[in-house]
């Protein structure tokens, strides 16, 4: 904890009281034409040697490299090994077989010319004099990628392209992930008004649940719902009761600070969600809540300010996802400062960035301060914020700070 005071939990000790708190998210068996983006819930062993044979890797003629020792450069084609046959067999060493991409080596046979090294002429393969031989030459050798019975994919992984290339070599058909979340973004605030809806002078268009969605979205996350609801304490009680029961997780924005018509921290704990956190030594985003509902709903009360809500999805609410479907904690991407940059508060300091290329420092993260956290205007153009840590402090260029992209 920090110190002081407040004793507020630092982002870090926050991300580990989130990961502790989750539960995991149920098990369910789906084809694999369906699992791009779905988290595993079963380890993935190799079901044969990677590859299952000594495999052809060019185009070319196939032969045994100790008649090219023994200076033989002309050899007859005795035959095709295309792919998808048994090997065939080299009899004669001063014969050879073209050999297909991807087919097995042909038994006698340890090397492959490409045919861009050698010409055809009258039934007889010539090799190129200065083609270097080798044993296994153009060859990807049996077992070379993987052994039978190897662990290749763990509990946890995220299934994207790669991935799903590996279950379908290991024989898999279908695969056991952790179901899609069912996630509900509620905005609180009688200002906010819909983007389609006519505006008084006074209210502000609902912003901030179409930027939350789409950053779920763009991690995978597709069964999001919306709500809108008024800073009334019994309307609220009674539609979170309600999405408490259908939902997994619940995001909420705005209503978590100490107004006099903030309202959602007691109407959660009226509705049995337990407080693990309110507050984090941080800026912006410091009211940012989080407990768990009586039947191990997720729940976080963001706070009401577009870059706030933001940063905190990124920062708690995503980490919480992944630990729900068992996927392992990992590092964040580190980019040095493009330029220096003064913190002045003692909180950690949550500071939006554009990635740039920089000739003495490689790929730099250029400092894009906003106006405030209600400026969500200045985010425009940016890829995401840096954590730095509590000031008062000046960051010089070059200071190495995790990146959370948007």
């Amino acid at each position: 904890m920090t110190s002081g005071a407040s004793a507020l939990p630092t982002p870090a000790e926050a991300e580990a009281l989130v990961r502790e708190h989750v539960l995991p998210l149920p098990v369910e068996s789906r084809p694999l034409e369906s699992l791009a983006g779905a988290f595993l819930a079963q380890s993935v062993r190799s079901e044969r040697d990677q590859p299952p044979f000594d495999r052809v890797t060019m185009d070319g003629i196939a032969f045994a490299s100790q008649a090219w020792r023994q200076g033989q450069r002309r050899f007859r084609i005795a035959g095709i090994q295309a792919a998808g046959y048994p090997p065939l067999n080299l009899v004669d060493a001063a014969d050879c077989l073209e050999a297909m991409t991807g087919a097995v080596l042909p038994q006698g046979c340890d090397c492959v010319v490409p045919v861009e090294r050698l010409r055809v002429e009258d039934g007889c393969a010539v090799v190129d004099d200065d083609m270097p031989v080798e044993p296994f030459l153009n060859v990807h050798t049996r077992g070379l990628d993987a052994r039978e019975g190897d662990l290749l994919l763990a509990r946890g992984t995220r299934l994207g392209a790669p991935e799903l290339a590996v279950l379908a070599s290991a024989g898999l058909p279908r695969a056991d992930v952790r179901i899609e979340p069912r996630i509900l973004i509620a905005t609180t605030g009688d200002e906010l008004v819909a983007p389609d809806q006519p505006i008084a002078a006074w209210q502000v268009r609902r912003s901030n649940s179409y930027a939350l969605r789409g950053a779920l979205n763009l991690r995978g996350h597709q069964r999001v719902a919306e709500d809108h609801l008024p800073d009334d304490h019994a309307v609220l009680a009674e539609r979170l009761s309600a999405h408490l029961a259908t939902h997994d997780v619940i995001v909420l924005t705005g209503g978590v600070s100490m107004g006099r018509y903030d309202h959602v921290p007691s109407v959660l704990r009226q509705l049995g969600v337990r407080e693990v956190f309110h507050k984090v030594a941080q800026r912006p985003g410091k009211p940012a809540w989080f407990g768990i509902g009586s039947t191990g709903q997720t729940v976080f009360g963001l706070p009401g300010n577009p870059v706030s809500a933001l940063v905190c999805l990124l920062r708690y609410v995503v980490p919480a996802l992944a630990a729900m479907a068992g996927a392992p904690a990992r590092a964040a991407e580190h980019v040095p400062l493009g330029s220096a940059f003064k913190v002045k508060p003692p909180l950690a300091f949550f500071l939006p960035v554009g990635v740039e290329y920089s000739s003495t420092l490689g790929m730099v993260a250029m400092p894009r301060p906003t106006r405030g956290s209600g400026d969500f205007i200045s985010l425009l153009g940016t890829d995401g914020f840096v954590e730095l840590p509590p000031g008062p402090r000046e960051f010089a260029a070059g200071f190495l700070a995790p990146l959370y992209r948007w």
